[in-house]
């Protein structure tokens, strides 16, 4: 037994030793690269980095298999691929700025903020009020366009419109899109069992395969369905008709049945868990919780 304290005391003098500055330092880089991660995931950059991780992943596989002629034309392209992801992140690099300048750095570390809780479940109640919404603007031929969040952050949609954070009920909906109002014109984005936020502005898809009696607002319900994994209600002012989009398909409802359905299979199994881990706000939540 002393043979083996002797071993393992000679085994750790090899180790550098760990001091208050470099325990510091840990702890510094762990919540830079935390809150990194944290701000790819919500923003759609998460989606260009999943490419990124493809490409070096090719990369790898390219290097294993001395694949030499792609990996020169790899390496040649590499700065030309460095500026053009500087460019593609910039929105995101800009906004990460602005909001970090904006923080208050001693709230963000010291728990005087109450713990707040949201209900961010896709309930059986704001199912059926989209329904009873949809089909009532549908029989009113009014347009509307719904965006429902699922898993990708809907937060760049959301700054285009105006904050609304309101329960979802039939009622708000239709006043929103009601013509005339100020809040008609745009997509409302929906988070769990809320409309976020009204006005908003979606990208137009570029697919000509799309019909052309189809106007603006189902193109753009198409264009935020290719981008993100969000489910749209799109009602069309001209005929009354509900379509669904969802991964750049553009689906019509025939009926409320047909409507609850699609909406019950796509969303009533979802779980929209908190996208901000704060341990020191008291905010930590895990899947059982939710499940409970």
């Amino acid at each position: 037994m002393p043979e083996f304290v002797e071993t393992l005391y000679e085994w750790l003098s090899f180790l550098p030793q760990i001091t208050k500055t470099n325990i510091l330092e840990i702890i510094i880089i762990a919540f830079l690269i935390y809150e990194f991660m944290v701000w790819i995931k919500n923003t759609r950059a998460w989606t260009l980095l999943r490419g990124i991780l493809v490409i070096v992943a090719f990369a790898a596989a390219a290097w294993a298999l001395r694949l030499y002629t792609i990996l020169w034309i790899m390496q040649n392209v590499a700065f030309v691929a460095t500026t053009a992801l500087i460019i593609i992140f910039q929105p995101e690099l800009r906004r990460a700025l602005e909001q970090l300048g904006s923080r208050n750095l001693l709230t963000d570390f010291l728990p005087f903020e109450a713990m707040k809780e949201t209900d961010s479940r896709f309930t059986e109640e704001t199912l059926n009020e989209l329904v009873r919404a949809s089909t009532e603007l549908a029989k009113a031929r009014t347009g509307a366009l719904m965006v429902i969040e699922r898993e990708t952050p809907l937060q760049d949609i959301e700054r285009t419109g105006i904050n609304i954070d309101g329960v979802v009920t039939s009622q708000l909906l239709i006043n929103i899109f009601e013509h005339n109002t100020p809040l008609h014109d745009g997509a409302v984005v929906i988070r769990g069992n809320r409309v976020a936020a009204a006005t908003c502005y979606l990208p137009l898809s570029d697919n000509t395969s799309i019909s052309k009696e189809l106007g603006t607002r189902h193109r753009a319900a198409v264009g935020i369905s290719e981008v993100t994994d969000s489910l749209t209600i799109v009602v069309s002012e001209e005929t009354g008709r509900i379509s669904l989009a969802e991964g750049g398909l553009l689906t019509r409802v025939s009926d409320p049945d047909t409507l609850r359905k699609a909406l019950t299979v796509n969303l009533q199994a979802e779980e929209q868990p908190s996208r901000r881990f704060r341990i020191w706000k008291g905010r930590q939540k895990d899947e059982e919780d939710a499940d409970a």
